[in-house]
């Protein structure tokens, strides 16, 4: 699944592509958008909330009776959208695979296999959004507010939790295993047992920010294919700090990676009485 990274990244391709500029057509190829038409209508900007995309428009007067409307969309596991000069092919993925073609003078816009596509409001943005705790890479983020969300479930493991958009939004696999890792935490570790979640989650804006505004994700410093990750998709491989090979397995719905080693696992809980 895209992290929130690769998220806030699409949406600056589509601000770059289409803010400001009159859509001159669309094609929306989902049943319940299929007869939407927004030519004539004005894109103001493209912008991202953890992991969901929120492209806001103007309509022209006469076509809704509110002028301010937003297309959303969630990229989940296989999601994308690519822009293209007018004219070019399209390259991104199978055409079958296309939920919606915007088009404007300068630009095209596809999205590819896209999930919860909605047209709304924008006034009701938080009706689908509301539930959602920080943004790690918005201007609203608070690290005591995700901190104070994650310590509501105290006996959730830390690894589930981190996944969990209601606490903080934006964190998917990779940085999970890598914030566990870079924190020497056991991702079975209950969130109740971690020593210090306000440095959990502001480790997590820091890796997130890092790699805003490029495509190559590192948690290490480095770019160089094969040394991006210290645990994530690196099952076998030596720890790069202490050798032991790196494990996986399923955590939830969902693989984890770790060092046994540098991570070892949570203390049991005493037995009461």
């Amino acid at each position: 699944m895209p992290e929130g990274d690769t998220v806030w990244n699409t949406a600056r391709v589509l601000h770059r592509a289409l803010a400001g500029t009159r859509l001159t057509g669309s094609d929306f190829r989902v049943p319940t958008l299929a007869t939407t038409d927004l030519s004539g209508w004005t894109v103001r900007e493209s912008a991202s909330r953890g992991k969901h995309l929120l492209l806001r428009l103007t309509a022209p007067p006469q076509a809704a009776p509110t002028t301010a409307w937003t297309l959303h969309s969630h990229l989940r596991m296989d999601g994308a959208w690519r822009a293209y000069a007018p004219g070019e092919r399209w390259t991104g993925r199978p055409a079958h695979l296309i939920r919606v073609v915007l088009r404007s003078p300068e630009a095209v816009a596809v999205g590819y296999h896209l999930h919860e596509l909605a047209l709304l409001p924008t006034a009701d943005e938080e009706r689908l959004l509301g539930h959602l705790g920080p943004d790690l890479l918005g201007d609203d983020w608070d690290p005591a507010e995700a901190a104070r969300r994650l310590a509501a479930a105290p006996e959730v493991t830390i690894g589930e939790a981190l996944l969990d958009q209601r606490n903080l939004a934006g964190v998917g696999n990779l940085y999970k295993c890598e914030l566990l890792f870079l924190r020497g935490l056991s991702p079975w570790t209950p969130v109740g047992a971690v020593p210090d979640l306000a440095g959990t989650v502001t480790l997590a804006q820091r890796l997130l920010a890092a790699n805003r505004g490029r495509w190559t994700q590192s948690t290490t410093g480095s770019l160089r294919r094969g040394q991006t990750s210290y645990v994530y998709g690196r099952r076998a491989q030596p720890c790069r700090r202490c050798g032991t090979a790196i494990a996986k397995e399923e955590l939830g719905e969902r693989v984890t990676y770790w060092c046994p080693t540098c991570q070892p696992p949570p203390a049991p809980t005493p037995a009461a009485g």
